[in-house]
């Protein structure tokens, strides 16, 4: 116990790293797979904006990207991030990937909860005169948002969950920190108290996505 009072700086910094890495993942992934899962709901055939070649095209990519665990899914996009942020590893690097496929898993949320929406909400806007991306935007997703949100709120805790993977390629954050400080020197109560706050920050974000999402509901 000492020793980690010892290293309670680098405990603090860990904390603020792993924010750093789900905050930005999870609002940079939020945003790219909701344009994402649109656009798979949109272009579906028989749907508002329907394309074949558009829908087969990101269907397929989604697919194939989607179930790559992340730390494969990190090895395999370094040229990417090398050419896009100029580095492999570090904070920047690991936030990159996490946010790329945070957003693939989202698409399939956002197009799964669209599709739930009574298609006769959708006939009265076009009735009304909408246009598709008008209908896209006031309509669908207003109707869908409770769903949605439990559905990003899994994805917080599976992006809380990855972050702790970060160490492997010198991002930081609070599994480094559990690994560095805790298992590789034997120091176990480093190892629970890194757990026990991990547990927390998930605990909270499982909250507020649950309260959220009631409000939705509600409305």
């Amino acid at each position: 116990m000492h020793e980690f009072v010892t290293n309670l700086p680098v405990y603090r910094e860990a904390i603020r790293q792993t924010f750093f890495i789900v905050i930005i993942s999870v609002v940079a992934g939020g945003l790219l797979g909701l344009a994402l899962g649109l656009v798979l709901y949109a272009t579906r055939p028989g749907n508002l904006m329907a394309n074949r070649a558009v829908f087969l095209a990101v269907n397929v990519l989604v697919n194939v990207i989607r179930p790559i665990p992340f730390v494969i899914f990190l090895t395999a996009i370094q040229p990417v991030m090398l050419h896009t942020i100029g580095t492999t590893i570090g904070t920047n690097a690991v936030t990159f990937a996490l946010s790329l496929s945070a957003a693939f898993a989202i698409s399939r949320i956002v197009e799964q909860n669209l599709l739930t929406v009574d298609p006769g909400v959708i006939e009265a806007a076009r009735a009304a005169g909408a246009r598709p991306v008008g209908i896209l935007l006031t309509v669908l997703i207003p109707e869908a948002l409770g769903p949605m949100i439990l559905g990003y709120t899994f994805i917080f805790v599976a992006v809380v969950d990855m972050s702790a993977q970060a160490g492997l390629f010198g991002g930081g954050g609070l599994g480094d920190f559990a690994i560095t400080y805790g298992s590789q020197r034997y120091n176990w109560p480093v190892v629970y108290i890194t757990v026990a706050t991990i547990v927390v920050i998930v605990q909270a974000g499982q909250f507020l996505g649950n309260w959220l999402a009631r409000r939705a509901l509600r409305r």
